[in-house]
């Protein structure tokens, strides 16, 4: 039976004490031997001893597991991404260097309790979306060893699937964090750029260029997001990331973009659009509503990737390796880094002005859905079919995921079924910079009703662990319950739709309020007092708005009203109004009527 990684169900087992690290450790490398006998995949570039596993396991030793995020968790590292004292390769041997310190990331989670199990093989200077570019071999599909396992973080995705680490660190610069998910059954995150600092990473374009997550689940990539993210002083292209504003992934209901008919694209798939409609038809159920977008400025934004200053910047990352050391590329990384030679600064800057304008045009689409749906990718390839055409297939990989990185988008990789070979499909969300966490809190409810296994394990996503954790991420909002005139559709309700104020649900107070209609007005005004006996529920409706906004919309409110902390029937807690006892001296007592809508109905 293969190890169950998921965060949750490590967690659980180190709480109870029904496992340590070391131990997980002996376990994990014995699974390891076990697959390298069966299918030699070319998962790894440096397989970490289980000396060296060891030393990072007993370095928890002693530590309370609560205390640490990632206590134990087993993670590998795209070998383009810095661990200490393990050459980094970019699958190219003649790069080869061994750095003294970890990348920020990896040190991040490490320090968090992570414990590295080794580097991964990759399409050769992460360029590519195949996994077959790299002198270490061709790395294998996960559910079929025939196939490509996607690219460039190959072997960090089929680590995951097969169950040799919990979760892994790859790049995406132009879909290399989503179409390795997508062909093995896994979530795969492409953060906001900047998000996570990049600094001990081997670029293939710094400003395109994120760190990326593969997982089991969407509540287990967004854990390590949030120990991954937040600015190093180091990486000029990292930036603190805006809060995310309205969660639209937990909402009951949101809008969602779905490409025009004659927008997609599966290049001979006949499986693929059937699968796709079905993932939309998910979403709906889940409370979506489609909107039909043009994906034509989207399509001419991704055409520019490999024509214009992107390729020079490829170039430009290693340029003093690939001046000196042409032959040592595989042919063809080589042919096309090279082709920068060719690039003019007229090109440059015309391609440049082009992406702006481009953009322009793309950006009214957010005005009017919360996300975008597109196919991950168009069809999964076999090896040899890919070996026979490597450019045009390869480009075929990347038609819906190209312009996400030019546009400077979040997106999300996320299962939802299996075609008839056997071969995993899924979809991509896709959202403004900085909507990471509303893409996690949708692909988790997207997940759990789409597909009963992760990766290529026969393991359910755990159930105490599918919900992403809303405290790992500030919302910017903040929450008040109003009970009088505020109400949607009375007098007051403007000062807050004016504030950007959204009506998050219909609440009833927990029974131990008073209710009184105050003096003065007209009209009068309702006041909440808790008292110790005689209390009732009242009918409440919880507002958000932006943290900026609140400070002015609580100077409005004039005494004996003021914002406290008011109990729910729920049993929780939320900032709302309530009353000074003292005003309800001489008030008509109008609890019974349970609400001040149900007051202002009554006959008088």
């Amino acid at each position: 039976m293969r190890l169950d990684l998921s965060l949750a169900s490590l967690r659980q087992r180190y709480l109870s004490a029904g496992l340590t690290p070391a131990a997980l450790v002996d376990e994990l490398h014995a699974h390891m031997l076990a697959e390298d006998a069966l299918v030699d995949r070319h998962i790894w570039i440096h397989r970490l001893s289980l000396e060296a596993m060891q030393a990072y396991a007993s370095a928890l030793e002693g530590r309370d597991p609560a205390s640490l995020p990632l206590y134990g968790i087993p993670f590998a590292i795209k070998d383009n991404i810095d661990l200490a004292g393990v050459p980094t390769t970019a699958a190219c041997p003649d790069y080869a260097y061994t750095p003294t310190h970890s990348a920020t990331v990896v040190q991040r989670l490490i320090d968090a309790g992570a414990i590295p199990v080794g580097k991964t093989n990759l399409d050769q200077f992460a360029t590519g979306l195949v996994g077959v570019r790299s002198p270490f071999g061709a790395c294998r599909n996960a559910f079929d060893p025939d196939y490509v396992s996607g690219g460039s973080s190959a072997g960090s995705a089929v680590s995951v699937a097969l169950g040799l680490a919990s979760f892994s660190l790859g790049t995406d610069t132009a879909g290399s964090g989503r179409v390795p998910a997508g062909f093995n059954n896994l979530i795969g995150l492409k953060p906001s750029v900047g998000r996570i600092p990049t600094t001990g990473v081997v670029p293939a374009c710094r400003t395109l260029d994120v760190v990326s997550i593969f997982a089991l689940t969407a509540a287990d990539a967004a854990s390590v997001l949030a120990v991954a993210q937040g600015v190093d002083g180091k990486d000029a292209f990292a930036h603190p990331m805006a809060p995310y504003g309205v969660n639209f992934g937990a909402t009951p209901t949101f809008r969602f973009g779905v490409p025009r008919a004659q927008d997609l694209e599966f290049y001979g798939n006949d499986e693929g659009l059937p699968q796709f409609q079905a993932a939309v038809a998910m979403l709906t159920a889940l409370g979506g509503t489609a909107v039909e977008v043009d994906l034509t400025p989207f399509r001419a934004v991704a055409t520019l990737l490999y024509e214009g200053p992107w390729v020079a910047e490829r170039y430009a990352a290693i340029r003093p390796f690939i001046e000196a050391h042409p032959e040592a590329l595989h042919p063809v990384t080589r042919a096309i880094t090279e082709k920068a030679i060719h690039i003019s600064a007229p090109d440059t800057f015309a391609a440049l002005y082009r992406l702006k304008d481009l953009e322009l045009q793309t950006r009214p689409v957010w005005n009017t859905i919360d996300c975008m749906v597109v196919p991950t990718a168009c069809s999964p390839y076999t090896i040899a079919a890919v070996q026979a055409d490597p450019i045009r297939l390869n480009s075929n990989l990347g038609h819906y995921t190209n312009f996400v990185n030019l546009l400077d988008l979040s997106a999300l990789a996320v299962p939802t079924g299996f075609m008839h070979s056997g071969m995993p499909c899924g979809v991509t969300l896709i959202a403004p910079c900085g909507q990471d966490f509303p893409l996690l809190s949708l692909a988790a409810k997207l997940h759990a009703g789409a597909v009963a296994t992760v990766g290529a394990t026969p393991h359910a996503p755990h159930k105490n662990g599918a919900v992403p954790d809303a405290a790992l991420f500030p919302s910017g909002l903040v929450q008040v319950a109003v009970c009088g005139a505020h109400l949607s559709g009375l007098p007051l309700n403007h000062q807050l739709t004016q504030r950007g104020g959204r009506l998050v649900r219909a609440v009833g107070s927990a029974p131990v309020y008073k209710f009184y209609a105050l003096p003065g007005g007209p009209p009068h005004r309702p006041g909440m007092v808790r008292v110790k006996e005689g209390g009732a529920a009242i009918a409440m409706e919880i507002w958000e708005l932006p943290a900026r906004e609140f400070g002015s919309f609580v100077a409005g409110i004039g005494a004996p009203l003021g914002i406290g902390t008011v109990l729910l029937e729920d049993g929780g807690k939320v900032q709302g109004f309530v009353c000074e006892a003292i005003a309800a001296e001489g008030a008509a007592d109008i609890t019974h009527h349970g609400g001040w809508r149900a007051y202002l109905a009554a006959p008088k």
